[in-house]
């Protein structure tokens, strides 16, 4: 199992649509996907036609055991979607009382990682999209990522956000053995705008070694797939967005593969 987060602290960069596209993509290739929705306002979920306001079952009751995770449990909050071979893990908007009533609690950051060994031999990668502030949540998915993910929209507030979100790695990653290697990935790029060019260039100059040399353009595609509840690709497979997500999709996988073999 390979397991990647994708993260940042601002709202609306495209962490969302970045996981179910690399996600249908894998599941396209033959592969076992599991996306997993940490973040309390459930766009992930409301992605694939489930309420996060009444799910039954969701991410959230992981959580309430006193810091372990029963034997199968995992399992059963698993419910699939539109796309063959990409199943979904939900949330449901209690997540955002996690922190008031984890206090004290010990064990609360590792909660991820326990469910997914329990699920180790069934899927083949898990894509964990997050909450956009920090805290147990994403705590949890650092805990639990072999590679990080940092969507990073093209405009200047959004690498502001950016510069905190790496700030956040590097105080948690203190606590790790091992530095979480991730990878920064322009979203939302328009070559007709001025602000966007500019922000790009920003990126490349600031970021030479950590950014993904390509950007992910503006693609009305995406807005049709959230809203008829399928996979990108499902809509257009040909689109500039979904080229470009494949385009990542390979440099991520040469990535992976590349740390393995050291």
């Amino acid at each position: 199992m390979r397991i990647w987060a994708v993260a940042n602290q601002k709202g609306g960069v495209g962490k969302t649509t970045s996981v179910v596209t690399l996600g249908g993509l894998l599941a396209e290739r033959g592969k076992r996907v599991l996306v997993v929705d940490l973040d309390p306002h459930g766009s992930l979920t409301s992605w694939f036609g489930y309420d996060p306001d009444t799910i039954a079952h969701s991410v959230f009751d992981l959580f309430q055991h006193q810091g372990k995770v029963p034997d199968g449990l995992p399992a059963q909050l698993i419910t699939e979607t539109s796309c063959k071979g990409l199943s979904l893990l939900p949330a449901s908007t209690a997540l955002a009382t996690l922190e008031r009533r984890m206090v004290g609690v010990e064990g609360m950051g590792l909660i991820v990682s326990r469910a997914l060994a329990q699920l180790w031999d069934d899927f083949d990668y898990v894509l964990l999209d997050n909450t956009p502030s920090l805290g147990v949540l994403m705590v949890n998915a650092l805990a639990a990522a072999q590679h990080l993910i940092i969507p990073v929209q093209t405009e200047f507030l959004a690498i502001k956000g950016l510069e905190r979100m790496l700030h956040t790695l590097e105080m948690v990653m203190r606590s790790q053995k091992n530095p979480l290697p991730y990878l920064i990935v322009p979203t939302m790029f328009d070559r007709r705008t001025q602000a966007s060019v500019k922000s790009l260039n920003l990126l490349r100059k600031t970021y030479p070694d950590r950014l993904w040399r390509f950007a992910v353009p503006v693609d009305t595609k995406f807005r049709d797939a959230s809203q008829a509840g399928v996979i990108p690709s499902a809509v257009d497979r040909e689109s500039h967005g979904i080229r470009a997500y494949r385009h990542l999709l390979d440099e991520l996988l040469a990535r992976t593969e590349s740390a393995e073999v050291r």
